[in-house]
């Protein structure tokens, strides 16, 4: 698997104490609000013109302090500081796992591989909806075996070059790059952080994922089909250009599916932390990194003998030269502490005791189905990892088909809103002012067509689950 394995903040850190139930409490009652105001300004980003992480690190920062001031008064700190860490620990591992993803692609994107691939699809003479299909169907695939936030980078990287002149483009080609990688993470157990803990649980056989293949694929195809009449007919301009790629990019190309494969075997053959993985493959960057810079004045050597203008080698030397330190350097750290803040904030609204609040009430006074649809519902605003945890906790007495059900509703439910998933908030960073909150919650109908046709071609297709 491709995906972070976080740890979420557990509902009891340790024998000796339990958490407080705070959910009837002054503190509970402040962190619903906080969490929610710092929610609205985030959704408001484009109004505002407030970076998106400034208030979710703030609610989460004073949601913990609000809780850690009620334990210290009576003196079991450490019940809620072992909480508080936990937290952090399951952040650090996305945290690295995703600085390493984004290492890379800006590592691609800096030998020129989007710009290659625009000018490939460009010299197809693709029209806008042939490339809204393209860019669609490459991201359902790529999903099931790499994570999501990766997949919509990568092909967002894609849609922005080969459509920067026609907005309306970026914007519906962006949604449904969104939609796609969502689908196309739920069916695979190793495609998305919810069939990660649902496999791991041991809930559901790794085989029996793949039976939502169909569904995954209705999620993505009917909204994508509707949308594809609201796509632009025209065509990109045609290129002339040559495909041209600098030094060493299929190189880092090759060394990017190694480190997938490293973090693949961290996590499957060593019990070791997928992000252990991906930092090792970090260092196979650095180390190709080092050889390209040894190697940039021979390169310059060879071409001054090929050309005998001597001014040609600063050049050569300026578009060869490699730094990954500098690509570090251009990761979207607001992206990346926004997810701080999500993760934290929600830990506490968990450690208060609300997370468990929920996941009783649904399982115990509603029909499973029922609540299996409104957890992907509620995925769309709160992290779907955090919802499926709370879910496994409760262990609902439910059927295997009911398990694959709340498998697939919370990891396509993040589609509903741009919020709703890595993918969504990834691109909101990549593509500011063009995909937006707002620009996506209007196709939110369309997107909830293909919700709920895939939990109809669930029952048709895997009655025997039930």
């Amino acid at each position: 698997m491709c995906l972070p394995s976080f740890v979420l903040a557990e509902p009891s850190v340790n024998a000796a104490r339990k958490p407080l139930d705070l959910t009837q409490h002054w503190v509970g009652y402040v962190a619903i609000a906080i969490f929610s105001i710092a929610y609205i300004l985030a959704m408001l980003e484009e109004v505002t013109e407030l970076r998106k992480s400034k208030p979710m690190v703030l609610a989460a920062s004073l949601i913990w302090i609000a809780i850690a001031l009620i334990y210290a008064n009576g003196n079991i700190s450490e019940t809620a500081s072992h909480s508080f860490r936990t937290a952090l620990e399951g952040f650090a591992e996305l945290f690295l796992f995703i600085m390493v993803s984004m290492a890379y692609l800006n590592a691609m994107e800096d030998r020129g591989i989007f710009e290659n691939l625009r000018i490939w699809l460009l010299s197809k003479s693709f029209s806008y909806r042939q490339l809204f299909w393209i860019t669609g169907v490459m991201s359902f695939w790529l999903s099931s075996v790499c994570n999501n936030l990766t997949t919509a980078l990568l092909m967002g990287a894609v849609v922005m070059a080969v459509g920067k002149d026609n907005k309306r483009f970026v914007t519906t080609a962006c949604v449904n790059i969104v939609v796609a990688t969502n689908a196309g993470g739920s069916f695979s157990p190793f495609g998305d952080i919810t069939t990660l803990l649902v496999w791991q649980k041991g809930q559901v056989p790794f085989a029996s994922f793949y039976s939502l293949l169909v569904p995954a694929i209705v999620n993505f195809a009917l909204p994508a089909a509707l949308m594809h009449y609201f796509v632009p007919k025209a065509q990109p301009a045609a290129s002339n250009e040559k495909p041209a790629m600098k030094r060493g990019a299929v190189t880092i190309i090759v060394l990017f599916l190694l480190t997938i494969i490293t973090a693949v075997a961290f996590e499957n053959f060593l019990d070791l932390p997928p992000a252990a993985g991906m930092l090792m493959g970090l260092t196979y960057l650095k180390f190709f990194s080092y050889y390209l810079q040894q190697t940039v004045g021979k390169t310059n050597e060879q071409h001054s003998v090929l050309k005998s203008d001597a001014m040609d080698m600063p050049k050569l030397a300026d578009n060869q030269s490699f730094d990954v330190f500098e690509k570090v350097a251009q990761l979207e750290w607001d992206t990346l502490l926004f997810f701080y803040g999500v993760m934290m904030s929600v830990a506490g609204l968990s450690f208060i005791g609300y997370l468990n609040f929920a996941s009783e009430f649904l399982y115990g006074k509603i029909d499973p189905t029922i609540a299996n649809i409104l957890v992907g519902i509620f995925s769309a605003f709160i992290d779907n990892g955090t919802i499926m945890y709370a879910v496994l906790t409760m262990d609902p007495n439910i059927s295997q088909g009911q398990w694959l059900l709340v498998t697939l509703t919370a990891g396509v439910g993040g589609s509903l809103l741009a919020i709703g998933s890595a993918a969504g908030v990834g691109l909101m960073g990549q593509a500011k002012g063009i995909y937006t909150f707002s620009s996506h919650l209007k196709w939110m109908p369309v997107i909830l067509i293909g919700y709920f046709g895939s939990i109809g071609a669930h029952f048709l297709l895997n009655s025997r689950f039930f």
